[in-house]
């Protein structure tokens, strides 16, 4: 899925003399197909052929390393911690080969300081900046969200990045971010979402003292789930 239209892919208007500026066609990304893969889930169309579809794509366009790209958030981190809740969500166990690589990327590219981040050069100059740069709260969410739904509540990965979280957040609640996390265009220009720095860290806290928000559901619907692994590559 893409954010705005339906196949909308054609590299055509590229090429037009007046388009001088970012993107203007929306073409798939696996941040977007991931939140819908997970809405479907939800509602119990996990087994659905949409659904089904929608999963086969995530797991065709993993990185090598293990990681997603990120098309509305700074970058693969971003990306990765929408997909690996998404799979979870459709009933993708966590020991599939899918998400224990992305297990492994994550924690491969977590800060000293226990957080992550990432650098917005990391869609230009991607082996270089992929996973890397100064530990941001909307990032470290991300992150942990990824970790709570592939099973690693009780990681070293998970304790330290929560610790960052508690020790860097302010009196008042909130956290800062002196970082570009959102993207409006990859590279062309970046957003300052004001609440993605409030909003991924509290979710990631309470995932991670609650318990992930469907669990019960997927247990109630492991047959069909158990369906959908059987169908999917890699499974």
């Amino acid at each position: 899925w893409g954010a705005f239209d339906v196949d909308n892919t054609s590299p055509f208007p590229n090429r037009l003399p007046f388009c001088d500026f970012g993107e203007v066609i929306d073409p798939p990304s696996a941040d977007v197909t991931a939140h819908v893969v997970e809405m479907l889930a939800v509602e119990g169309l996990a087994h659905d052929p949409r659904t089904r579809r929608g999963i086969q794509w995530l797991l065709d366009a993993q990185e090598a390393d293990g990681s997603w790209f990120g098309r509305w958030g700074v970058n693969y981190v971003y990306g990765t911690g929408s997909v690996i809740p998404a799979l979870t969500a459709a009933g993708l166990p966590t020991s599939h080969p899918a998400i224990r690589r992305a297990v492994r990327w994550l924690e491969s590219v977590q800060n000293e300081d226990g957080g992550w981040g990432e650098d917005l050069r990391s869609y230009r100059y991607v082996r270089e900046w992929s996973g890397r740069g100064a530990s941001t709260a909307s990032q470290t969410g991300w992150a942990l969200m990824a970790l709570l739904a592939a099973g690693e509540r009780e990681s070293k990965a998970v304790e330290r990045g929560v610790a960052w979280l508690a020790a860097t957040q302010r009196e008042d609640g909130s956290w800062d971010e002196p970082y570009f996390t959102g993207t409006g265009f990859p590279w062309d220009f970046s957003i300052n979402y004001h609440l993605y720095r409030q909003v991924f860290p509290l979710t990631a806290l309470g995932r991670y003292v609650h318990g992930e928000p469907f669990a019960e559901k997927s247990r109630a619907a492991e047959a069909p789930a158990a369906s959908v692994v059987a169908e999917v590559k890699g499974s």
